[in-house]
């Protein structure tokens, strides 16, 4: 594959999600990924910094605390099917959702991409969470105001410790091509390639 270098990044499209699921035993794995239409933005901040323990009068060792992400996905309009799938609201039989205070909310990762000058930055966050979104509106005035939708995203790590992955200049360009089709998951460490995981199997 060509090893093109970006220079920029701006653009984000192409936003999915794909529910999680982690069996008694504690193996991960996730569905299809399912397009969220209509991103508009996306801001998420680092959720921990790193801690100096101190000995001998010096800032002695460096302690990780990354515990990933927080903030909003700014969508045109959340689709239906991720406040089905993720925020658990139910659709009755007349075609109402149902939002209920019971309803656990479901872990999902969160796919997305980046244009760049040369070629796209595709990323995936593996173990989020989002709360309900507000209600918010206005009337028409002089002129139509598209009203968007926001979901505050929390990205946290799953129990081997992995946050988040992302494509980069030297990508397989399979891996890149088939980031879509199921979750992205890390080849061990002798296998020298990269696999992909879902729920019905590798892809």
């Amino acid at each position: 594959m060509q090893n093109k270098k970006n220079k920029v990044k701006y653009n984000l499209k192409n936003t999915h999600y794909a529910m999680l699921t982690v069996s008694e035993d504690g193996v991960v794995s996730y569905g299809t990924p399912i397009p969220m239409p209509g991103s508009v933005s996306i801001s998420l901040d680092a959720n921990g910094e790193p801690e100096n323990f101190y000995a001998d009068g010096t800032a002695y060792y460096v302690i990780n605390n990354n515990m990933g992400y927080d903030g909003d996905l700014e969508l045109a309009m959340i689709p239906e099917s991720f406040r089905k799938d993720a925020l658990r609201e139910e659709l009755d039989s007349r075609g109402v959702l149902i939002e209920n205070a019971s309803a656990e909310l479901a872990a999902f990762a969160l796919l997305f991409e980046f244009d760049g000058d040369q070629r796209h930055i595709r990323h995936v966050l593996y173990n989020c969470s989002a709360s309900r979104p507000g209600i918010e509106g206005k009337t028409n005035e002089e002129s139509r105001e598209v009203q968007t939708e926001t979901l505050t995203v929390k990205a946290t790590p799953l129990a081997d410790g992995m946050v988040k992955a992302k494509t980069g200049d030297s990508t397989d360009e399979t891996v890149y091509k088939d980031w879509y089709k199921a979750v992205y998951m890390p080849a061990a460490a002798d296998d020298g390639g990269g696999e992909q995981g879902n729920e019905e199997g590798d892809a």
